[in-house]
């Protein structure tokens, strides 16, 4: 499988682990989603430190808790057709490449991602995920590695 450098705004496939399953003792995620990477940090130690943001069909449960992702935006990464936004509360942090990433469907076992966020979007994504990293009030699930 292809691993591609991974930057801000790059769609990966991940079994993404929230909060509530984290609370209730699970390692693992339910299910493997697309997450949007909204920070990459490189160590002294040269391993490069991913903050992940999932996609889930599901509204949030307060509007600024997550961004609907655009129709065309679905479109150019071969998303599905449903109503999906990306969740601004919560993040999973991995050492990059992590043991958790998983084959982008409809891209064979080649690779993870399913492409970048337009600029303008991601913009908005990485600002608001910024905000309430800011105020305390994100929630960092740390993955093992």
């Amino acid at each position: 499988m292809s691993l591609p450098s991974p930057q801000p705004g790059l769609v990966i496939r991940y079994s993404y682990l929230w909060q509530l399953e984290a609370l209730e003792g699970h390692e693992e995620g339910a299910k493997d989603r697309p997450c949007a990477i909204v920070v990459a940090v490189r160590d002294q130690s040269q391993q490069t430190r991913i903050y992940a943001l999932p996609i889930t069909h599901t509204p949030p449960s307060l509007p600024s808790l997550g961004i609907e992702i655009p129709r065309p935006v679905k479109v150019r990464l071969n998303l599905d057709s449903d109503r999906s936004w990306i969740i601004v509360s919560e993040a999973n942090a991995f050492t990059w490449p992590g043991p958790d990433l998983r084959p982008a469907p409809g891209q064979g076992l080649e690779t993870v991602a399913y492409g970048f966020l337009p600029p303008g979007f991601f913009k908005v994504v990485r600002d608001r995920y910024l905000a309430y990293d800011a105020e305390r009030r994100g929630r960092v699930i740390a993955r093992t590695e």
